[in-house]
């Protein structure tokens, strides 16, 4: 019977049952970290800045985006149009830029003379393709000027 008793004693102490703590905001992070050995994240820690910025744009009441720090290369400084934040090549017509997009295969501000050209279509460009990338070297050579 003591050993029964002991058993139940050491299962007692040994009990895998701890609180269980979901965490909605990484600022809360730290502190648990530092006493908790687990938790649950209900966010990614790793998501970068700039998909905040694409929150503010909810229509939700009970969230709200009041700032959001630093800068992101493809979203506030020059950038080619297949590498644009705010039109996601993916996602929206390639026709479409922003203020600070330009031409991948021309190196010019979008849009440039091709851009919605039947032929070549510069909108289109990207450099996951062989093609656009011999056009944009050919360019280079032909317009040293740009250089």
């Amino acid at each position: 019977m003591k050993e029964m008793e002991k058993e139940n004693e050491i299962e007692i102490q040994e009990s895998p049952l701890r609180p269980i703590f979901c965490l909605k905001r990484k600022v809360d992070m730290k502190p648990f970290d530092e006493i908790y050995d687990c938790f649950i994240l209900d966010f990614d820690p790793g998501e970068p800045l700039h998909s905040i910025s694409n929150l503010s744009l909810s229509t939700d009441d009970e969230l709200s985006i009041v700032a959001e720090r630093g800068q992101v290369a493809c979203r506030d400084y020059p950038h080619p149009r297949h590498l644009c934040l705010k039109y996601p090549f993916e996602k929206t017509p390639h026709e479409n830029y922003c203020h600070l997009c330009y031409c991948y295969a021309c190196d010019t501000v979008a849009p440039c003379l091709y851009w919605t050209d039947p032929k070549s279509a510069h909108c289109n460009a990207t450099e996951q393709i062989d093609a656009w990338k011999s056009e944009r070297k050919l360019r280079k050579i032909e317009s040293p000027i740009h250089n």
